[in-house]
């Protein structure tokens, strides 16, 4: 399904239902990208398999991408990015880190 292998922005939705989790999982790492990836299931070991197995920055489980706490790291992998952010990785991103040592007589 081109939804789920293309990099989309703006607003679309795409359910796909799988009768198994290998299924899902096998669906959602056939792609280059990887910046969200959401499950929705009611099995525990399930969600935490997915959440283990899938290349994605982040993973959401019963509940839409859409949704991230402002503290939290937020970026994908593979064609997704390169990176974090969020506000604490923003600040490292624009800090030069310099070292100085002074030998004092």
């Amino acid at each position: 399904m081109l939804i789920a292998g293309d990099e989309l922005f703006g607003p679309a939705v795409g359910l796909i239902r799988f009768e198994s989790v290998d299924k899902a999982i096998a669906a959602a790492n056939d792609t280059s990208y990887g910046l969200s990836a959401a499950v929705f299931t009611e099995n525990p070991d399930k969600a935490k398999r997915f959440a283990q197995e899938v290349d994605s920055g982040n993973i959401h489980i019963n509940r839409g991408a859409q949704w991230r706490p402002e503290l939290m790291p937020y970026g994908g992998l593979k064609e997704s990015g390169f990176g974090k952010e969020g506000p604490r990785l923003a600040v490292q991103e624009m800090t030069e880190t310099q070292m100085v040592v002074m030998h004092l007589s």
